[in-house]
């Protein structure tokens, strides 16, 4: 089978599926933001949450019940900031995902990544991580939302966490991305092999 790509450019392909394999399901996943409510582990993504309080009618009381799922419509994200964060964010996974997948595909097609498209290439997955960072970076200016406040005992406010601290799903999602800008981008330009002159 063929390869597009030179030794580095195998490395670059299978760095830049990690890269965004981690930034996707951290991002996916509701684990970004860590505290307790009525004595339950409660935890927030950009736009799923687990564990949310309920009015139980028949015994005149709110409880918490305990399962993870998005918000019933884009306007329910608590905040506009994580609204925003949501789209920044998904648009870098994306765009992660869609170079990581050509790279791979670059492994056993042969002339698919030239040195351009692999620079080309780089400069996507700087664009996608640059995003996904300005996703991350956005994120704490949520904080100061009704339904966080609830959780982290009415102490929070933007970039201060009150009882509440950073999930795994956060640093999941920038690691990616800063792997993706730092390392993935510098791989790209030397993973294409020197296309073959034909004569005509």
């Amino acid at each position: 089978m063929a390869s597009s790509l030179t030794c580095a450019g195998i490395v670059w392909a299978f760095l830049s599926f990690l890269c965004a394999a981690a930034s996707c399901v951290g991002f996916f996943m509701p684990y970004w933001l860590l505290g307790s409510q009525l004595e339950k582990s409660v935890s927030f993504g950009t736009f799923r949450r687990c564990s949310y309080p309920v009015r139980d009618e028949s015994r005149q009381m709110t409880v918490m019940v305990e399962q993870c799922g998005r918000y019933a419509s884009f306007q329910a994200i608590p905040s506009a900031e994580w609204r925003i964060c949501t789209v920044v964010t998904g648009l870098g996974c994306g765009l992660l995902l869609l170079v990581a997948l050509t790279a791979l595909m670059g492994c056993c097609v042969s002339e698919l990544i030239s040195r351009t498209v692999g620079r080309v290439a780089g400069g996507i997955q700087f664009l996608g991580g640059l995003l996904i960072g300005s996703g991350c970076a956005l994120y704490p200016l949520g904080w100061d939302s009704e339904e966080v406040r609830q959780t982290c005992g009415n102490l929070s406010n933007q970039f201060e966490l009150g009882t509440c601290h950073i999930g795994w799903a956060y640093y999941c999602t920038g690691g990616g991305a800063a792997a993706a800008m730092l390392v993935c981008t510098w791989l790209a330009c030397f993973s294409g092999k020197k296309q073959k002159q034909y004569p005509y």
